[in-house]
């Protein structure tokens, strides 16, 4: 019978962070997955759990992704961790789960910490709708390429940055997204020395440009503005109607195609036809 994939989520930083079903699930597993085995090990000792690791990272998850998954085929039970938070959120994780689903295994997501939640429920920034773009690339042209394309988003985007790239990434930020774009800067999320920096895209260049900054990042960029529609006049209503009814439009048809074109009620569209007729 085959075995399990479990997700096992990890603390971002207060270790009591830890819930009983995580302790429970690494306890049960026959091994454990983990991005650092030196990090998950500080973790195991601290719960006082002796289990086999293995390691599984950016650099060799090609090879032991299908081996890990042979493991749980013939029958064991895996807990994968990342170094910290959600795995498969922006980690590797993510192709191990493909091959899992791919090979018919079960694959269960056991909630807990993640960075980017906890950043964006204390951010200040609107939390209705937001996308989460992870680690930016490290190359200038590929940055300001993904950023670019997220100019007219209008959803918070979140974002991981590390302390020595913040700076440059905020710089193309406040290029690309203009320097009045509010950002909440979250660093240390459940430290000691937890804080949280809501300002301006261009003050937090300033900011960081004579500090430079320390700890893991989690930015939360306000989305674009909404576009402000430009309102059909009467006068173009009215005109439009008459056109289509040249053409060879009922008034009826007419009226319902100018209220999809100008983003306009029917019954408005109907009463300008009907004045402009009299």
């Amino acid at each position: 019978m085959a075995g399990m994939l479990y997700l096992v989520p990890t603390p971002i930083g207060n270790l009591g962070d830890i819930s009983q079903r995580c302790r429970e699930t690494l306890e049960q597993a026959d091994f454990i997955a983990a991005e650092d085995t030196r990090v998950s090990l500080k973790l195991l000792n601290h719960l006082g759990i002796k289990k086999s690791l293995v390691s599984y990272y950016e650099h060799n998850k090609a090879f032991k992704g299908e081996k890990i998954v042979e493991r749980i085929l013939s029958g064991e039970t895996c807990a994968l961790v990342s170094d910290a938070g959600s795995p498969a959120i922006s980690d590797p994780g993510e192709d191990l789960v493909k091959l899992c689903h791919e090979a018919g295994i079960v694959v269960c997501a056991i909630p807990g910490p993640c960075a980017a939640i906890t950043a964006l429920s204390i951010s200040g920034q609107a939390t209705g709708r937001f996308c989460f773009e992870g680690f930016l690339s490290t190359a200038k042209k590929s940055r300001r390429e993904h950023l670019e394309s997220l100019v007219k988003e209008q959803r918070t985007m979140i974002f991981y940055e590390a302390p020595h790239k913040l700076l440059t990434t905020l710089q193309d930020m406040a290029a690309v997204f203009g320097e009045d774009r509010p950002i909440s800067l979250c660093r240390e999320l459940t430290k000691l020395h937890e804080e949280v920096v809501r300002t301006t895209l261009g003050e937090a260049v300033a900011k960081y440009t004579e500090n430079a900054p320390k700890g893991e990042f989690v930015l939360i960029v306000a989305g674009a503005p909404a576009e402000e529609k430009e309102v059909a006049s009467e006068a173009d209503a009215a005109a439009r109607v008459q056109q289509l009814m040249d053409e060879g439009l009922s008034r009826k048809d007419a009226v319902k195609q100018v209220s999809k074109d100008l983003n306009l009620p029917k019954n408005v569209v109907y009463d300008i036809a009907l004045k402009d007729s009299e």
